[in-house]
């Protein structure tokens, strides 16, 4: 018997080099697996380069930000509300 290498159930391999329980497992595993590699490529891409902050503050940021705009920018209460207004709008637009 052995566990699987995604959920941890036990199960009895059919042959010596199985890990996953199921195709599901795999399938899941490998999902994961394809995402992480495109990470890693994304930020080796990144090396190097300026990054700057795409809300238009101009701070330089670093290769590991994956959001794109910097903290102050993400958190800016002004741009919060007028996005809150236009999804409001967007849902009484809907109900209409």
């Amino acid at each position: 018997m052995s566990y699987c290498s995604w959920c941890d159930k036990e199960f009895s391999p059919n042959s010596s080099k199985q890990i996953y329980c199921s195709a599901e497992c795999r399938q899941e595993a490998s999902k994961e697996k394809i995402l992480e590699r495109y990470q890693i490529e994304k930020r080796k891409k990144r090396v190097g380069k300026d990054k700057r902050c795409a809300g238009g503050c101009g701070t330089y940021l670093s290769i590991y930000n994956d959001v794109g705009m910097c903290d102050n920018c993400v958190v800016n209460k002004r741009k919060f509300n007028n996005f809150m207004k236009e999804l409001k709008g967007y849902f009484d637009y809907q109900q209409k």
